[in-house]
């Protein structure tokens, strides 16, 4: 079987054949083996699997470049590849910013690679779907635990080649009762990270504790958000704020130099320390980016075109992605650094009420009155450059007196700005442990402890 950095190599042999060695190009291989197994009504009821190569090529010819991809890896197909693409760059227009290809350089290791979860199979899935069931305690369940591996290179017509290869698994599920849900949700490179029981028993009182939920006016609340509820918050921080292109078409609310967080917060895009390839996709070495130092906004990020455009003395950080012309240059690995004196997967497996953590119950007994947030979704940017986003609760919101939960409540449709909530003395408290969170079979994940926050806007009831 040919290894991606020869397949890479063939395809830019291929360029100068049917181009010309005036041809700039670059290529992006990657082999993925991905499983996953889902349950529901409290079983098993799908195994999947899938791998595939796929190959990714960028041209730039006479001034113009185009882009093509294909998962037909035979002569043929690499063929056509390359000649459909050649072909395409010569009808593009003009592309007067490109920024040229990466030079040769070194990446820091060649990703995060665990052998048993690698080889992970699908009775040791099931296994942790069957703990996560039992701990659920008769609750109905769903959800799923997927693993992957995935081996990647890069190479260009500049004679820059790199490899590296990276394992995931993850498990997301909730248990229902009453008509109520509670979720838990944990990712990793190693499947080892993973137990079913601790997370079916947190799924498993938070469903029990949301039975019944009372209705509460809207309003500014006091909120603990927890790790699940937090990645969207960072998710949205990078693709519109910290995204390189939005920061040079002034469609970002960041203002590098400038305090526009709380001094509790750091943020750090590192894809280095979970599971991700070392480069990018421009072979760009990806190396740990302080976007935000103790609430202090000093980059954003950038691949090779969005750092010409904008200007001296900036540069690639290591964030391009497939398609970035137009995306842009995004932080696919952002954490939240937690408070001091630890940092790692939670592996805490306490459980009282929805309270599912010590970090999140020390947050909760500093609240006078306000709201324990579980999970937020369907959200939707309204104003990119002040990050205006609405969107829903879900999976169990409940009120909290005292320093102690007092009742569940019913969904909300909340309108924030995410930078504004995060904003100098709005952030009350920062877990000490950090949750990894990511999406189905994708490179993106974040890292993210629990927050407390001194304002939340909440504009209705989630069906309003």
């Amino acid at each position: 079987m040919t290894s991606p950095l020869d397949l890479a190599g063939q395809v830019v042999d291929l360029v100068r054949q049917v181009a010309g060695p005036g041809a700039q190009a670059e290529v992006g291989t990657e082999r993925a083996d991905l499983a996953l197994t889902r349950f529901a009504n409290s079983f098993i009821h799908q195994n999947m699997g899938e791998a595939a190569t796929s190959v990714r090529l960028r041209v730039h010819l006479d001034g113009r470049t185009a882009s093509g991809s294909s998962t037909v890896v035979t002569s043929a197909g690499l063929r056509d590849l390359v000649e459909r693409t050649v072909a395409a760059a010569r009808h593009c227009p003009p592309d007067p910013s490109w920024p040229g290809l990466a030079p040769p350089a070194e990446p820091d290791g060649t990703g995060n690679w665990d052998d048993f979860t690698a080889s992970a199979t699908a009775d040791q899935r099931a296994e942790r779907v069957r703990e996560f069931v039992e701990a659920a305690g008769g609750l109905e369940t769903a959800g799923y635990c997927r693993t992957g591996r995935r081996e990647g290179a890069f190479a260009n017509s500049a004679g820059h080649t790199v490899t590296g290869r990276n394992t995931e698994a993850a498990m997301d599920g909730i248990a229902r009762c009453g008509g109520a849900d509670g979720v838990a949700r944990l990712s990793s490179f190693r499947l080892g990270d993973l137990l079913g029981g601790v997370l079916g028993g947190r799924a498993s009182v938070k469903a029990r504790a949301g039975v019944a939920p009372v209705e509460l006016a809207p309003g500014r609340y006091e909120v603990v958000l927890e790790s699940t509820a937090v990645a969207d918050l960072l998710q949205n921080l990078a693709t519109y704020g910290f995204n390189g292109k939005a920061y040079n078409e002034q469609r970002s609310f960041a203002v590098p130099g400038t305090a526009q967080f709380d001094r509790s917060v750091t943020l750090v895009d590192d894809a280095l320390a979970g599971p991700a390839l070392p480069f990018d996709a421009e072979g760009t070495p990806r190396v740990p980016v302080a976007l935000v130092e103790r609430g202090v906004t000093t980059a954003v990020a950038h691949d090779r075109r969005t750092a010409a455009e904008a200007g001296a003395g900036a540069a690639s950080t290591g964030h391009a992605v497939p398609g970035g012309a137009a995306t842009g240059a995004v932080p696919l690995h952002l954490r939240l650094e937690p408070a001091p004196s630890h940092n790692g997967l939670t592996r805490a497996s306490e459980v009282s009420g929805p309270v599912v953590d010590s970090d999140t119950a020390a947050l909760v007994a500093e609240v006078r009155r306000g709201l324990l947030v579980t999970d937020l979704w369907y959200t939707r940017v309204l104003d990119p450059r002040s990050l205006v986003v609405t969107g829903l609760t879900r999976n169990g919101v409940w009120l909290i007196e005292d320093g102690e939960v007092a009742a569940a409540v019913q969904n909300f449709r909340f309108t924030q700005s995410y930078p504004q909530a995060l904003a100098p003395g709005a952030v009350l408290g920062v877990g000490r442990h950090t949750a990894l969170q990511s999406q189905t079979f994708s490179s993106a994940w974040w890292s993210a402890p629990p927050l407390r926050l001194a304002s939340w806007n909440f504009t209705g009831g989630a069906s309003g």
